[in-house]
């Protein structure tokens, strides 16, 4: 995620921390010394903070772990102020499996209380106060928020672990992307309610997560969606094969007049049959803003373009594509590069797909033909 900062690695998996962590430790740091003026207390509110954090990186373990179990790697886990998040590379193949890592996360806040309890920490009769987590003994104030925790994220807000139990339970009956849909909307439809309540009752929190619910829903339907399409397909089926290159030696004057010839944004640089880098757009601008129109183009190029085969599957390809941020990526055949690949193409194709798919449900014939490779 971009905007992070990595801050540890925990059974091999990267630890990062969004910069807007920074924002809510700075607020809790703020709120209580403006309540208390006093340090040790406004220290003790954001040591708190840390704390169920720490409680939250072990959740997001959990997950990680449980999918590890099944052969699927995590990329990384990411703070934030609402939470954590654990970026597997990709859904556990079967429900089951999905059922159990989906579990795995609350089950560790749930073993935290017990833990906890077995440690002889209690709630005590003061529990409800209003004010009990801000004044309460530091251990059962954890213990609070971690059944709290395991509760609010077995709501069945897909994409919360709740809602990842669901479309679990309804895969099993139903087809994949029907019961990805159903569970998405029920978790927007709970969305609704989260920000009516955020709204209304002066919780600015709720309104954010329901915005996190509503969007990570629909992305993780299209997402879905899209590797549903992208199944069985190749890179050679949506590479794009009629480009151009640049030579290092070309200057930037000669590249923005390329780029404003055709629809192309992304460069491959060459030198004879070797790929030396990539020009984007944005490689270009800065460029010009920098040196001008004779600035070589192997002075402002990106000196990595990473390449994939084509006939390797293209669901992967896309994934890195959109995950790490690359502009494209160099297509190869027996180590000879034969196209590029990007978004936009990747893009293009399902759409094709979409309309051919749908033409073939209503039984009419695709004004676009089958595409031929």
């Amino acid at each position: 995620m971009s905007w992070s900062w990595r801050i540890g690695r925990v059974a091999g998996i990267p630890i990062f921390m969004h910069w807007t962590f920074l924002i809510l430790l700075a607020w809790v740091a703020f709120s209580d010394w403006r309540a208390y003026h006093d340090v040790s207390k406004a220290l003790g509110a954001v040591g708190f903070v840390l704390a169920i954090f720490g409680c939250v990186v072990l959740h997001e373990l959990g997950h990680a772990l449980a999918a590890r179990r099944y052969g699927v790697p995590t990329a990384d886990i990411t703070l934030l102020p609402i939470g954590g998040v654990a970026r597997l590379q990709r859904i556990p193949e079967h429900p089951a499996q999905e059922l159990v890592v989906a579990v795995a996360g609350p089950l560790v806040n749930v073993v935290i209380v017990g833990l906890l309890y077995v440690g002889g920490v209690r709630l005590g009769a003061h529990a409800s106060d209003e004010n009990f987590l801000i004044v309460g003994p530091f251990l059962s104030r954890l213990m609070l928020v971690n059944g709290f925790l395991a509760l609010f994220n077995m709501i069945p807000a897909f994409p919360m672990d709740g809602g990842r139990v669901l479309r679990a339970l309804l895969a099993m009956r139903l087809e994949y992307a029907r019961a990805t849909r159903f569970a998405a909307s029920i978790g927007q439809a709970i969305a609704i309610g989260f920000a009516f309540l955020g709204l209304t009752g002066g919780a600015p929190m709720l309104v954010l997560i329901a915005l996190f619910v509503w969007i990570g829903a629909e992305g993780e339907a299209r997402q879905v969606q899209e590797r549903l399409l992208l199944g069985g397909v190749t890179v050679r089926d949506a590479m794009l094969t009629d480009y151009r290159t640049l030579h290092s030696t070309d200057t930037l004057g000669q590249a923005a007049e390329a780029l404003l010839a055709g629809s192309q944004h992304d460069f491959p640089v060459v030198d004879g049959d070797r790929v030396l880098g990539v020009l984007t757009r944005a490689d270009l601008m800065a460029g010009l803003a920098r040196g001008g129109i004779q600035t070589p183009v192997g002075e402002a190029m990106t000196e990595t373009l990473p390449a994939v085969d084509a006939s390797s599957p293209l669901a992967p390809a896309a994934a890195k594509l959109r995950d790490e941020g690359f502009p494209c990526l160099q297509v190869v055949d027996a180590g000879r590069p034969v196209g590029l690949l990007t978004l936009e193409n990747i893009a293009e194709y399902l759409m094709l797909r979409t309309a051919l798919d749908g033409a073939v449900r209503t039984g009419k014939k695709a004004d676009v033909a089958e595409p031929v490779y």
